[in-house]
């Protein structure tokens, strides 16, 4: 039988669930990350945040749209939004509570208006 995935444990055979799905992001982030002023580089915690969740959190918290419309304009299932939205919240209040770094980047997307 084949094997599906991307070698890292994604796909049938391994891990849980099916492969992730490529959301559509509307532009690149200006900045790709944020860190605490008064922390040295080499002693600061960093959470990753991916595009996805960070368009996540743009349309519904910073535009204003319903989940549903937001899963629409990242051409995803209103569960898939849900997760990510809820992963963005969680990585963004623990970078704020601990005082950690945040890096943009990574994730699974195609930037609206081309193809990756």
């Amino acid at each position: 039988m084949p094997r599906h995935g991307n070698g890292n444990g994604q796909g049938r055979g391994r891990g849980r669930g099916r492969c992730r799905g490529q959301r559509w992001i509307s532009a690149m982030p200006p900045i790709a990350s944020f860190q605490p002023s008064g922390v040295p580089l080499n002693e600061q915690q960093t959470v990753v945040l991916t595009l996805e969740e960070l368009e996540a959190l743009r349309l519904v918290d910073f535009e204003g749209m319903y989940q549903e419309e937001a899963a629409l304009e990242m051409g995803v299932s209103r569960k898939t939004l849900w997760n990510d939205l809820k992963s963005a919240r969680k990585k963004v209040a623990e970078a704020l509570i601990n005082g950690w770094a945040i890096r943009i980047e990574g994730g699974s997307y195609v930037l609206r208006g081309t193809r990756r």
